[in-house]
């Protein structure tokens, strides 16, 4: 039973872990590199949409999902016993 259990938190811990890192590679490579020019057109704080994740968007980005994880991993220690 406890192998079984572990699986199956390994495996959502995973499926966190790739749903996250493609919403940060989207916002890090997608905004900042390949929407650019479309993104330019719009501005944010003075600066082109663009320009602005490339340099800060996916930093601030990347720190939201990690409280998020924080907060998916302490639901998902909860659900399986692993939180004591």
């Amino acid at each position: 039973m406890e192998k079984n259990n572990s699986k199956a938190y390994w495996k959502e811990n995973i499926k966190y872990l790739f749903i996250l890192l493609t919403v940060w590679f989207l916002v890090s490579f997608g905004a900042g590199i390949l929407f650019k020019d479309l993104l330019n057109e719009f501005k944010f704080g003075g600066f082109k949409l663009g320009f602005w994740f490339a340099q800060q968007g996916s930093m601030y980005v990347f720190v939201i999902l990690i409280f998020i994880y924080v907060k998916l991993m302490n639901k998902l220690d909860k659900k399986y016993g692993y939180d004591k």
